[in-house]
C-alpha cells in the first residue's frame, strides 16, 4: 500500500496499477503545481463515484464540455487535498444533500490518466484523475451548469451510457470493494 499525503493511499492490484501510481507519484513530486490548472503540464483531478443509497446505481453526469456520461468530479484548482476536492465536486455537480465516503475517505479506489482534447482555449493535456467511492443519502439531485443531465444508472447498465475501459474498471473496483 502506497500513500501520497495530498491524495491518500492506493492498493495496487497489478502491473498496470503500479504503473499508474508511479506516474501519478512522479507527477506530484516533480510538477511545479500539480494541483493547479496549468494545461501546459497537466494536473491532478478528483472524481467521485457516487452510489445510490441502496448501492445499486451510480450518479452519472452528461458532461457539458466533453459530451459524454462520466462520474462526478473536477479540477483541484490549487487545493492539495484530493479526497476533499472529489467530495466538493460531487456536491457542486449534483446538489445532493449528503454524501459520505464508503470506508476510509483517504482510500483511492482507482487512478486514471486521461488525455483531454484541445479546445480553442487550451491545448491537449493530461488529467491525473484520482477516484474515490461515495454513498448518497438520497436520490434527489439538481443539474448544475457543468452538466447537460444527471442520471442514476444501475451498475449493471453502465455500458449503455459509457462503455470505456476506464469507467467499467471503476465499476468493477466498486463491486470488488463492496463484496
Amino acid at each position: 500500500m502506497k500513500d501520497i499525503e495530498e491524495i491518500g493511499y492506493f492498493s495496487a492490484d497489478d502491473d498496470a496499477d503500479h504503473s499508474l501510481w508511479a506516474a501519478l507519484s512522479g507527477f506530484v513530486a516533480t510538477a511545479t503545481d500539480p494541483f493547479g490548472r496549468d494545461p501546459q503540464v497537466g494536473h491532478v483531478t478528483g472524481s467521485a463515484f457516487v452510489l445510490s443509497p441502496d448501492r445499486e446505481a451510480v450518479l452519472l453526469t452528461h458532461h457539458a464540455k466533453l459530451h459524454m456520461w462520466l462520474q462526478l468530479g473536477g479540477h483541484c484548482d490549487g487545493i492539495a487535498d484530493v479526497p476533499f476536492v472529489a467530495l466538493k465536486e460531487a456536491y457542486e455537480e449534483s446538489g445532493l444533500r449528503r454524501i459520505q465516503p464508503v470506508g476510509d475517505a483517504r482510500r483511492v479506489l482507482d487512478i486514471d490518466i486521461q488525455t483531454i482534447p484541445a479546445t480553442a482555449k487550451e491545448p491537449e493535456h493530461l488529467h491525473y484523475d484520482v477516484r474515490y467511492l461515495f454513498l448518497a443519502s438520497d436520490l434527489d439531485f439538481t443539474v448544475s451548469a457543468e452538466s447537460n443531465a444527471l442520471r442514476w444508472v444501475p451498475l449493471g447498465e453502465l455500458e449503455a451510457f459509457n462503455n470505456s475501459e476506464s469507467l467499467l474498471r471503476l465499476r468493477q473496483r466498486t463491486l470488488d470493494f463492496l463484496c
